[in-house]
């Protein structure tokens, strides 16, 4: 097994570090999840903490860790009687993004439950977890059912593993870490809700501070085992510090004016539900045991709040978590003032708020410095700007270049779907084959059988009874007997928007209203699970403003900036979008797509530019891509362009009217790549 990275060795990242040391502390606090761009010490700090918890005692020979003083009467290894047990290190379990089901929570062996009547049970990692640390990096990307069992797993601190009423249930109690990079997507609001706390993770742009990361980074690589001996002091240090404050933990007073703090500041930022509060108080109580004191102060409610509430209050889908310092210290002082339970001063022994103390270590100067991974990813690039406060404006003579318009409120869009059945990834959008849904049919296994269908499995095995020489009750059932079913559900899609910027759309003022249309498909898209991609054309030309990505967010920030004015070329959209489609049909092939057109048909530059884009639009009808124009053109006199270009595309098209679902025609809606009947 390597060496892990010292946890002490990592610079910086105070806010990392406090997270997971809390949790630590206090494991009821209910994990942490870090977001941030890549390479900023997540998976190295999460990594390095397993190193710095308690020794775990457990039952000898036990697959599910069983704490020896109160063995769990339901373990499937059990039954075990009280005893003194053994001790192992703390367990940090890394789920894989890509993991199925049965790994996830374990697998049951169907043949011999059928054939032999006994529940031969193989744990998962649910299993392997159990009083440890279940880590996932890239979390936002986790598959929907492998959410759905986190979920379920995390509530009940249990895994049940059931298959056509054969059931293994054994405990599940972990402490969930999580790592994302927003740009990658956000997190369901389910999950989000499970984590006790979220810190946001950047690299530094200290040139010292990173020139220190490098150093201690290539000292670990060239010598892992020398590195880890000369932090083995601040290692030992800060391990027994966890320990005393775990100690502490129960004499730690939460008295009632802090109570009607946490009450106050939950309140105030509007969080959902009452698991913000109970949180908000674990972390505070951590955070005074792990300063050294037995009283939780004003501060310490300060800095739970900071660490509890950003990814539960209330926010729009596209809005990045974060709370307002200055509301925050308002709503505390007003509290405070309404109670008798002191001025909040910390005067414990380690400081207030509870940063972990940052060790010079053997070879480090007296100083911060910027993170402990590998080498800091480069600053990104400035992020679009936003046109929200805009003016809409007329469109100047000569269709010149506006300033970006603000998006006018979204609403809830009557779901696009694409025809047929899919393969694609798990989702809600499209039907598709999917390991969960309804039970459709049934089929022989190829590899392992993950899924039984049990009546065509009885089928199958009834008429060789005899000749298999049955003689008592059991079914004998062969391997060619058994059946996996398949089954239906939902897949995302990839959702390509190409939206017409031109100067025939920003003239009427309309550029807010379609700004708004398209925000509501993306807002659509992100409860749905698919990718997007922005192509917009505008002037002699059109440019991919986004390409693909799992990041609705970022769609909705490139639309917000989007500028409009010039001709309109159509067909150049098309083609651009054609391109697009083309290279991700090579890279995901069984994700399919779905083009979204927002434009009034209007067509101008270059000789008969009508025709270029039906000829465009043919093309995509050619390759089955499924389509729907979203018909933006207004007035009492239409030219149905609009529609003239959907039928060539093969899809069909919709007024920006009939987009809502709460509209008259706001019926779930295919968009058939056949083609309509004119």
């Amino acid at each position: 097994m390597s060496t892990p990275y010292p946890f002490t060795a990592i610079v910086g990242q105070d806010d990392l570090r406090l997270g997971l040391l809390l949790n630590a502390v206090s494991p009821a606090v209910g994990g942490v999840l870090v977001r941030g761009e890549k390479g900023t010490a997540k998976s190295t700090a999460v990594r390095a903490l397993a190193a710095l918890m308690p020794e775990v005692p457990v039952v000898s020979g036990c697959r599910f860790s069983c704490d020896p003083s109160a063995p769990d009467p339901a373990c499937p290894d059990g039954p075990h009687e009280a005893g003194p047990g053994v001790s192992r290190p703390a367990r940090t379990v890394e789920l894989p993004v890509g993991a199925s089901e049965d790994r996830l929570v374990g697998a049951l062996d169907i043949e011999r439950a059928l054939s032999e009547g006994v529940k031969a049970f193989e744990p998962g990692l649910l299993a392997d977890a159990h009083r440890g640390i279940l880590y996932v990096d890239e979390v936002n990307l986790l598959h929907d059912h492998l959410v759905d069992l986190l979920l379920d797993a995390a509530a009940m601190g249990a895994s049940y593993v059931e298959r056509e009423g054969v059931s293994v249930r054994h405990a599940a109690r972990f402490l969930l870490v999580g790592t994302m990079n927003p740009e990658e997507g956000e997190l369901r609001p389910q999950l989000l809700d499970r984590f006790g706390l979220t810190v946001e993770v950047a690299a530094s742009r200290d040139t010292d501070q990173r020139v220190e990361v490098v150093r201690r980074r290539l000292a670990y690589d060239d010598d892992p085992e020398g590195f880890a001996a000369r932090w083995a002091r601040e290692e030992t240090a800060l391990r027994e510090r966890i320990a005393a404050a775990r100690v502490l933990l129960p004499r730690v007073v939460l008295g009632d004016g802090v109570l009607r703090q946490i009450a106050a500041t939950c309140a105030a930022f509007e969080v959902d539900g009452m698991r913000a509060d109970i949180v908000m108080a674990r972390t505070a109580t951590a955070l005074a045991a792990w300063a050294g004191r037995e009283e939780v102060t004003a501060e310490d409610v300060r800095q739970a709040a900071l660490l509890a509430l950003p990814h539960r209050r209330r926010r729009n889908p596209f809005d990045a978590p974060g709370l307002d310092e200055e509301k925050l210290d308002d709503t505390l002082k007003e509290a405070e003032g309404d109670s008798d339970d002191g001025d909040g001063d910390d005067d414990g022994p380690g400081g207030g708020g509870g940063v972990p103390p940052q060790s010079g270590g053997p070879d480090a100067p007296d100083r911060e410095a910027g993170t402990g991974d590998d080498t800091p990813a480069d600053a990104p690039a400035g992020g679009d700007g936003s046109g929200s406060g805009s003016e809409q404006r007329p469109a100047p003579a000569g269709g010149a270049e506006q300033a970006p318009v603000g998006a006018s409120e979204p609403f809830r869009a009557k779901m696009l779907s694409v025809p047929g059945l899919g393969e694609g990834a798990a989702g809600r959008r499209s039907r598709a084959r999917t390991e969960h849904g309804r039970t459709t049919g049934a089929r022989r296994p190829e590899g392992a059988l993950t899924k039984l269908h049990l009546a065509a499995t009885v089928q199958a095995a009834a008429p060789h009874q005899r000749a298999r020489g049955r003689s008592g009750r059991g079914l004998v059932v062969r391997r060619d007997d058994l059946r996996q079913a398949t089954r239906e559900g939902r897949e995302g899609n990839l959702v390509l928007f190409v939206v017409d910027a031109s100067g025939s759309m920003a003239a009427r003022q309309r550029m807010g209203a379609v700004k708004g249309a398209v925000l509501s498909l993306l807002l659509d898209a992100y409860q749905r699970r698919d990718k997007v991609g922005l192509v917009t054309f505008r002037g002699k030309e059109a440019e991919v403003a986004l390409p693909p990505t799992s990041s609705v967010d970022a769609a909705a920030a490139r639309l917000e900036s989007l500028p409009t004015g010039g001709r309109t070329p159509l067909a150049a959209g098309l083609l651009k979008a054609h391109d697009v489609l083309r290279v991700e049909r090579m890279r995901d092939p069984s994700r399919r797509p779905l083009l979204v057109v927002v434009t009034d048909g209007r067509a101008t530059g270059g000789p008969d530019p009508v025709a270029l884009a039906a000829r465009a639009g043919r093309l995509h009808a050619a390759e089955g891509t499924a389509s729907v124009v979203v018909d933006c053109e207004t007035g009492v006199v239409r030219l149905g362009l609009a529609a003239q270009l959907a039928r060539e595309l093969g899809g069909g098209a919709v007024t920006l009217h009939e987009l809502r679902a709460d509209s008259i025609a706001g019926l779930v809606k295919d968009v058939t790549a056949a083609g309509r009947a004119a």
